[in-house]
């Protein structure tokens, strides 16, 4: 039975896409913690400007949106060929996943560290382990909150927008619904965990939430349209791995879901 289930062309597919999909968000969520400098990365100086009366402002990013416009991607992926009731398995999947990862963090957080290894990182310049281990794995609940729910709100939007389109144009445009919905679900997911995690949890104005959100929104439209070809590519791939018979009908049940 186990092995004329992993011999199933469509059930290996989304086996392999769930792992990837749930090993980019754990990904993401443990990279989030570290700041870049957009700018910096293409070798210009920070950018100074103000938007909405914040100051100071320039494109810092945290490492997570490296991941998160992906994870839209394979969303739609998902939402194509399986249907909405997958992406929710997926979603509730990598949010449970996330969850035991943070408890499993908060354990070796505070469970007590050897004598001899507080110390085993002066000659790489960093004189206590585990203050710098705590810097690195201890996020704050209100962050860890935050990007949970944004994290499943934005999908259940991304899913909802998706069929909408893809009810008005049929199989046409596919560029259209996997980019507009990600672009709707992104603009969702920038706006809640900055609310959660700032504005609720640091007491951040609104004003400040709202222009960091556009910044980081900014960079993640482009993303999504950059990634755009990204589609094409991965539903050529797909299809020649299931057949185009196997494929249409995949769809079409997907969409009656």
């Amino acid at each position: 039975m186990i092995t004329s289930i992993l011999k199933n062309r469509p059930t290996k597919l989304f086996i392999a896409i769930t792992a990837f999909f749930v090993a980019n968000a754990l990904i993401a969520e443990c990279i989030g913690g570290k700041i870049f400098s957009l700018e910096k990365t293409f070798g210009a100086e920070p950018f100074n400007f103000s938007l909405l009366g914040q100051s100071g402002l320039s494109l810092s990013l945290t490492c997570g949106v490296l991941l998160w416009p992906l994870e839209f991607i394979i969303t739609d992926i998902v939402n194509e060929y399986y249907g909405p009731k997958a992406v929710r398995q997926i979603s509730y999947i990598a949010v449970a996943l996330i969850g035991y990862a943070f408890a499993m963090f908060y354990l070796a957080i505070h469970v007590p560290g050897a004598n001899f290894w507080y110390g085993t990182g002066i000659q790489d310049g960093v004189p206590d382990m585990g203050k710098a281990f705590n810097a690195v794995f201890g996020q704050g609940l209100w962050i860890i909150v935050g990007s949970i729910v944004a994290f499943l709100i934005a999908q259940i939007v991304d899913v909802t927008v998706f069929h909408k389109i893809k009810k008005a144009t049929g199989e046409k445009k596919v560029w259209l619904r996997a980019t507009g919905s990600t672009l709707v679900s992104q603009l969702v997911d920038s706006f809640i965990v900055l609310f959660i995690a700032f504005y609720i949890g640091k007491d951040w104005s609104f004003q400040r939430v709202l222009a960091i959100c556009l910044v980081n929104y900014a960079y993640k439209f482009v993303m999504a349209i950059v990634l755009t070809p990204l589609i094409y590519f991965l539903e050529n791939r797909i299809e020649n791995y299931l057949g185009k018979a196997t494929a249409l009908q995949m769809k079409k049940a997907a969409m009656e879901k």
